[in-house]
């Protein structure tokens, strides 16, 4: 397995949705994580929409619940309106966030409601197929999968509150994926190793 940590980035922009990661200020920043597991894309994009069980599994998701959700209709991009509850420190509140799945692809989230709590939060996962490894080995089961964050608190005193965990919970949120996942299929065998140019 292979993990690709790049430094966040500020920019500006306005979007919102329901993952949360502590900044260190409330300038919207951005974080990228990189990994390969030993799952095909469908069964990592079953994992990821099935937005219902955030809270099993997501760090400081505390609660998930759908609202409502276009049908799905095969390979066809899908919609749902998800109410997500985020909890950390002394902070709770819930908001709605739009979802747009696109089959075998991508998942991407953007919240539709206010949070006192964030300006702009953000998410989206996609599912890329696996680079091929050395010495030909077959990696056709394997997927690259990159989670892209963007957010940033509504004040500078709930960044500067939060900015201890900012380190630790990119960390957590990937470890929560791959277990999840390892839980989910559990007769997959260990993840491996590649390396990417």
């Amino acid at each position: 397995m292979i993990l690709f940590r790049h430094a966040p980035s500020l920019s500006h922009g306005y979007a919102r949705t329901f993952f949360t990661l502590p900044s260190f200020n409330s300038t919207l920043q951005t974080f990228r994580e990189s990994k390969v597991f030993p799952y095909k894309k469908e069964e990592l994009f079953d994992v990821v929409s099935n937005v219902s069980t955030y809270s099993r599994f997501v760090p400081f998701c505390t609660g998930s619940r759908i609202i409502n959700a276009s049908t799905r209709n095969e390979m066809e991009p899908f919609t749902m309106d998800a109410e997500l509850t985020v909890g950390f420190l002394s902070f709770n509140e819930s908001y709605i966030s739009k979802v747009t799945c696109v089959p075998y692809s991508s998942v991407e989230a953007v919240a539709s409601s206010s949070t006192p709590l964030f300006k702009t939060l953000s998410t989206i996962w996609r599912f890329e197929p696996c680079p091929k490894g050395s010495g030909g080995k077959d990696y056709s089961n394997s997927t690259l999968v990159t989670l892209d964050l963007s957010f940033a608190f509504a004040s500078p005193v709930h960044a500067a509150v939060s900015s201890a965990f900012f380190g630790q919970v990119s960390k957590q949120m990937v470890q929560a994926f791959e277990d999840r996942c390892s839980k989910v299929y559990q007769s997959k065998d260990s993840h491996h190793t590649i390396v990417l140019p």
